[in-house]
């Protein structure tokens, strides 16, 4: 029997590790730090930076990349485990350094980079000494096609000058370098074929961070960047020329189901807050818990927490097997976004006004879910291309069973 949901007793000990680490370091460290008024930056900073120091001592350090670059090892199954734990506070990820957006750019530069590249910018990366952002999204063309942009990069000497406007580029206020995505090719044999990958140190001449948009959960980072006659050195091209779209769907297939494993762990903890308050509110004459209502948001939550769960599960293990994945995440992560906003607005309705206001995370949860549903591809998108794929199935092997996981059931 070949299937097997157990987990090794090496990787069951390092779950309740990142559990334990979470729950007597990160917590209390966000407690400290929860009020900003209270704090200055220099004690907010030392206190955000003594969590990783104590990460690296716990061994708990950079999960998803390899021990040679002072990682863990782990495989994306493996990586599920962290992320599902780490996630279930807001600096989690970030304290273990396998936080969106440098995890994938840290997969892309291990996979594209040049051994310049990746002692020059990987391994500060991995050291936690500096961070990245990942320039892809504009505002005059649709994010989620990436053959219509139109930052172009053109070849002088042995230069690229550069052109172009980009948006929503998250970590870019906080970054020393982005992995920056421009047309190069007029006439390519393919629309994919159009773009080119660079890495653009930050800052530089020509690379103008215009402002912080500002979101319905503030001011976090998503940049507006504007970018002109910005000089790239040619050694800086990552990957080859006219591989911008393929790289960036390198990155983007992982990243997409990473941003799932973190997704789960907010949905848990809604769900968890959603039974807790059921079971210590007295209404109308009993527990809200007794109430059938209730209970069938409880119901629904725990069916749809446990399919993203197996979702995830099973891309991941694909990823690991070197299968294609690609309808396998398309529709985790479709599935996963929208599974988190329903918990976390059933926990709000359980919560009634006290969900509703910042007494307790789920109003600031609830808005940062709401990025989930467009975030790395639109829902719409993901549809559409998991259609294409069962109505292709379906013509080569007169069944969709390829389409559906190609399970063996």
């Amino acid at each position: 029997m070949a299937i097997d949901f157990t987990l090794s007793p090496e990787l069951e000990e390092i779950r309740l590790r990142v559990r334990t680490f979470i729950d007597e370091v990160v917590r209390p460290g966000e407690e400290k730090i929860g009020n900003r008024e209270e704090i200055d930056r220099e004690e907010y900073v030392r206190i955000l930076l003594g969590m990783r120091e104590e990460a690296k001592k716990a061994g708990l350090w950079l999960p998803h990349m390899p021990k040679e670059w002072g990682g863990m090892g782990l495989g994306h199954v493996e990586l599920a485990m962290v992320q599902a734990e780490a996630a279930k506070t807001r600096y989690g990820p970030w304290v273990l350094n396998c936080q969106a957006p440098d995890e994938g750019n840290m997969h892309t530069l291990l996979h594209w980079g040049t051994d310049e590249q990746k002692e020059r910018y990987l391994r500060p990366l991995c050291e936690g000494r500096i961070m990245s952002c990942f320039a892809m999204t504009e505002p005059e063309v649709a994010g989620s096609d990436p053959t219509l942009i139109r930052t172009y990069a053109y070849q002088d000497g042995d230069e690229w000058v550069i052109n172009g406007h980009k948006w929503f580029i998250s970590n870019a206020h906080r970054a020393s370098f982005a992995i920056l995505i421009a047309r190069t090719e007029d006439d390519p044999e393919i629309p994919q074929a159009a773009n080119t990958a660079f890495i653009v140190d930050i800052p530089s001449e020509g690379w103008n961070e215009v402002r912080e948009i500002e979101t319905m959960h503030g001011s976090t980072g998503h940049s507006e960047i504007l970018i002109e006659d910005l000089r790239v050195p040619a050694s800086n091209m990552l990957g080859g020329r006219g591989q911008g779209h393929l790289l960036g769907q390198y990155r983007l297939g992982p990243a997409r189901l990473a941003h799932c494993m973190r997704w789960i762990a907010q949905a848990e903890t809604a769900l968890d807050m959603m039974v807790d308050r059921a079971l210590n509110r007295y209404s109308h004459g009993s527990l809200l818990a007794e109430k059938q209502g209730i209970q069938w948001m409880i119901a629904d939550s725990a069916m749809e927490l446990y399919q993203a769960k197996l979702m995830v599960l099973h891309a991941a293990y694909r990823i690991d097997k070197g299968l294609d994945f690609k309808s396998e995440v398309s529709m985790a992560k479709h599935f996963v976004a929208n599974m988190l906003n329903r918990v976390i607005d059933r926990s709000i309705q359980v919560h009634g006004a006290l969900g509703y206001s910042t007494d307790t995370p789920l109003a600031s949860m609830y808005q940062h879910a709401r990025w989930a549903r467009f975030a790395d591809g639109a829902d719409e998108v993901h549809q559409m291309r998991i259609a294409e794929r069962t109505i292709a199935a379906y013509r080569d092997h007169g069944t969709t069973r390829a389409a559906t996981g190609d399970l063996p059931i």
